[in-house]
C-alpha cells in the first residue's frame, strides 16, 4: 500500500499532459494530502462497475423528497463493500481497493458527485465521515489561489 506522498506522486505522473492539468495537481497536491490525513486508512474499498465506472447512491430526503444527492461509499475492507448499502450481488459490480487521494480526486473528475462517505470502522456501516463537493472544491480553490501563478484565478476546478 503507498504513502500518501507516493500516492500523489501516481496522480502527478497521471495527469493529462496538457501544460494546465499537472502544474494544478501540484498546487492542489497538498490539500488532497491534507485531507487524506484526516482519514484513517491510505486505501478503501468503492464500488465499480466492469467498465471502471464509480457506483453512485442517489439519496433524497424524507421532508424534502425533490432534493437528490449523489453520494459515492468508500469502506474500509472488502467484507464492508460487500455488507454495504449497495449489495455487490450484481456480477457487473465489483469493490476494487483504490488509494484514499485518487478517491479524493474523483470528487473533482466526476460533476455529478455531491459527497463522498468514507466509513472508517471495519463491520461499522452506520458512521462515515462525509467530504462534500462544495467545501472541498472551497478548500482547493483557496490553495489554487495562494500558489504561485494561479492569483489570477486562471485555473478552475469543478
Amino acid at each position: 500500500m503507498d504513502t500518501l506522498d507516493q500516492q500523489i506522486q501516481t496522480l502527478l505522473e497521471e495527469a493529462p499532459n496538457d501544460g494546465v492539468t499537472g502544474q494544478a495537481m501540484e498546487a492542489i497536491a497538498p490539500t488532497l494530502k491534507a485531507i487524506a490525513e484526516r482519514l484513517k486508512h491510505l486505501q478503501y474499498y468503492v464500488l465499480q462497475t466492469l467498465g471502471q465506472g464509480w457506483v453512485m447512491t442517489t439519496l433524497s430526503s424524507r421532508q424534502q423528497p425533490n432534493i437528490r444527492r449523489n453520494i459515492i461509499y468508500a469502506y474500509p475492507t472488502l467484507q464492508d463493500a460487500a455488507a454495504g448499502p449497495q449489495t455487490v450481488t450484481d456480477p457487473q459490480l465489483m469493490a476494487l481497493p483504490t488509494p484514499v487521494t485518487h478517491i479524493l480526486f474523483q470528487m473533482l473528475a466526476i460533476k455529478s458527485l455531491d459527497s463522498i462517505i468514507f466509513f472508517e470502522t471495519p463491520g461499522n456501516l452506520q458512521k462515515g465521515i462525509e467530504v462534500n463537493r462544495p467545501e472541498f472544491q472551497a478548500l482547493l480553490q483557496t490553495q489554487l489561489k495562494e500558489s504561485q501563478g494561479y492569483g489570477d484565478g486562471d485555473v478552475a476546478i469543478g
